[in-house]
């Protein structure tokens, strides 16, 4: 539906598969935060059926994910670890608007080009990794992260119009390629 204006380089890989153990840690905190994500959205808009609907599935699916995720933590010993300040979410936080409309817009454009950067990132994860149920897992969790980007447009077009949609989008992703370009290489997910 659109892509992304950077395209995150090898070195992030290098840095993930160097330590791999960190980024499981960072990858649980990221589910948790988007699921809950997903239940504020319902709750600040109860009145859009279909925004609630696609927001509850999402929290659940989310926990599923980090409910797997611990799984695959637990199996190498690796604790749950706190959860870290994320300067790309706190930094693309900031682009939006308040005011009504507008501050709805800009979340639901802001999580899908937050979902957009999940897809490619874990599916770099996905071909680091060797041949096995780690691989699998980044593979299916890749192709959620794509449907997910999509759904938060398709909402943004269902309560807004298109080419407004389409101008904030175009916005957002570049200055979301902005702060991509400045931030470190952690070995977190953002």
């Amino acid at each position: 539906m659109f892509e992304l204006k950077f395209d995150t380089p090898d070195a992030w890989t290098d840095a993930v598969m160097e330590n791999f153990e960190f980024f499981l840690q960072d990858h649980a905190s990221a589910e948790k935060k988007a699921s809950g994500m997903a239940m504020s959205m319902l709750s600040h808009y109860p009145d859009r059926a279909k925004l609630v609907r696609a927001m509850t599935d999402l929290a659940l699916e989310e926990m599923i994910h980090f409910k797997q995720v611990l799984k695959l933590m637990t199996a190498r010993g690796v604790i749950l670890g706190q959860d870290k300040r994320d300067q790309y979410i706190t930094e693309i936080r900031n682009l939006f608007r308040r005011g009504g409309k507008h501050f709805m817009l800009d979340r639901l454009i802001v999580a899908g080009v937050i979902e957009a950067r999940g897809y490619e990132r874990f599916s770099m994860v996905a071909k680091a990794l060797p041949p096995g149920k780690d691989k699998d897992f980044y593979d299916g969790i890749a192709k959620s992260e794509a449907k997910h980007k999509d759904l938060f447009i398709e909402l943004a077009y269902e309560y807004f119009d298109k080419a407004e949609v389409d101008a904030r989008l175009e916005e957002i992703l570049i200055a979301e390629a902005d702060i991509c370009s400045r931030l470190p290489f952690t070995g977190a997910l953002h």
